[in-house]
């Protein structure tokens, strides 16, 4: 496959890494961006462009010997699973629960679990939905196609980044692009996804946008909502871009919200500090409606909280992602990871009077027990409830979906409720006399592990009263 690097061409690349020994060359080759591979499938294009790439490589490393470059193939970790590859290709990707893993070799244990990177989302109040009804990884869609079952009126194509799991959606200039598969947005309900753009990205390119709305025919419909013209009625949509204008090391945000006639309620553009780097150029985005109220997260940063930013009347079935055109040639946005989940979080209700309390928001390292920080929310709203409820006992469960080895399964979801145990102990001070854990493996399936939806499901942690 043919190799893009996103600062520059590959033979200005070579050429400048050669010449010059600057900082220049460490800030172009010091972040995820730097390259990207698409799925052209010209053998001889792709020699020429692996021998520039080797050159540059060379020339770079003997002009910044003390530096390393940071941009490498992470996707490494073996697979064993009772599918085939191919419908598992890209599925490591996805945030949090993956499919699990037949290698029974991972290396973590349940102290260790309990991580400190937990502690950078000591704010982070952000709790997933209760059931996943669309989760996107692009795993059966091809390098360089535009995936099935989305639309677009501009262009796109799927893409591999170095460093980065999976397979990410790059975004053509002033294109909109939208899941097919997402019919309805309940009053209730989260999503979440991965943004990674170019580095550095020109502040003269525009944002990348997402937005909801009550579309009466999403396919005719959907246009109207281009950078220019068209009806933006009953609408929200919210923009990140890592460079405010004139720089400053400052990301910025925007929040525009519409009425029924299309009018602006709402515009509101600030500057923030995440998105806005070489270090930060892929965000976890998180954003979570609860009726009227919007709340939007960029990794562990609440960016926005408006409490009448959805219609109350409104019906909103439309998600949809937005490019509004780039300045520089090499300039892109890039999208992954998609999960929606409906249903707003009731877990005292769920927890001390139905006794069972199921969560998919308690998410994982890939093939490994070590709990994202990003689960912050979900583990404080529990840890709640137990400190409000100090003679109350629960066990904790682990589940798998069906991917990967029985045995391996099994001995990986006792791994993952332990470690859940452990952070809820370190972190919040729950006393370890009153938890208890097991670990299910794939044999108690909420859903049927047939779509990636199910699997999502089924990749869950049970706190059971006792």
């Amino acid at each position: 496959m043919k190799k893009l690097y996103l600062s520059n061409t590959s033979n200005f690349l070579f050429l400048f890494a050669f010449l010059f020994q600057t900082q220049n060359i460490q800030a172009q080759w010091g972040n995820i961006g730097d390259r990207i591979v698409d799925g052209l499938s010209n053998k001889a294009q792709q020699k020429i462009e692996s021998e520039i790439s080797n050159g540059a490589d060379k020339a770079y490393e003997k002009s910044k010997s003390g530096v390393k470059e940071s941009v490498k193939n992470s996707n490494s970790k073996t697979k064993n699973t009772k599918s085939n590859s191919s419908s598992n290709e890209g599925n490591e990707g996805v945030e949090g629960n993956t499919n699990e893993t037949s290698n029974s070799n991972t290396k973590s244990s349940s102290n260790s679990s309990a991580n400190t990177s937990l502690k950078a989302y000591g704010k982070f109040d952000f709790i997933p939905g209760e059931k996943v009804i669309a989760e996107e990884n692009f795993s059966q869609d091809a390098i360089g196609d535009f995936p099935a079952k989305w639309n677009t009126n501009g262009t796109g194509e799927l893409v591999t980044i170095d460093g980065q799991q999976g397979k990410w959606l790059k975004f053509g200039p002033e294109s909109i692009i939208y899941p097919e598969f997402i019919t309805n947005l309940p009053e209730n309900f989260t999503v979440e996804f991965n943004v990674a753009s170019t580095q550095p990205l020109s502040f003269y390119s525009g944002a990348f946008n997402f937005f909801f709305a009550p579309l009466v025919s999403p396919a005719k419909n959907y246009i109207q909502w281009k950078l220019y013209g068209g009806k933006k009625d009953n609408g929200v949509l919210v923009a990140i871009h890592p460079q405010a204008a004139g720089g400053g090391g400052q990301g910025q945000k925007f929040l525009l919200t519409y009425d029924e006639t299309g009018a602006e309620i709402i515009d509101n553009r600030t500057d923030f500090p995440d998105f806005n780097d070489e270090t930060k150029n892929v965000v976890k985005v998180s954003v979570w409606r609860q009726k009227q109220r919007l709340r939007v997260y960029v990794n562990e940063t609440k960016i926005w909280d408006i409490p009448k930013a959805f219609s109350a009347t409104a019906k909103y079935n439309f998600l949809g992602f937005r490019t509004d055109g780039y300045h520089g040639k090499e300039d892109a946005f890039f999208l992954s990871n998609i999960r929606v989940a409906v249903g707003a979080p009731d877990t005292r209700h769920k927890f001390l009077e139905i006794g069972k309390y199921s969560t998919t928001g308690i998410k994982f390292d890939v093939n490994s027990d070590k709990i994202k920080g990003e689960s912050y929310g979900t583990l404080k709203d529990f840890a709640a409830v137990m400190t409000e409820n100090p003679d109350v006992k629960v066990k904790i469960v682990g589940h798998t979906d069906s991917d990967g080895d029985d045995a391996s399964n099994m001995t990986l979801s006792k791994k993952r409720a332990d470690a859940v145990k452990a952070a809820l102990n370190k972190e919040f001070g729950i006393d370890n006399s009153r938890m208890e854990t097991e670990g299910k493996g794939e044999t108690q399936p909420a859903e049927a592990n047939t779509s990636a939806e199910g699997k999502a499901n089924n990749r869950r942690v049970e706190f059971i009263k006792l």
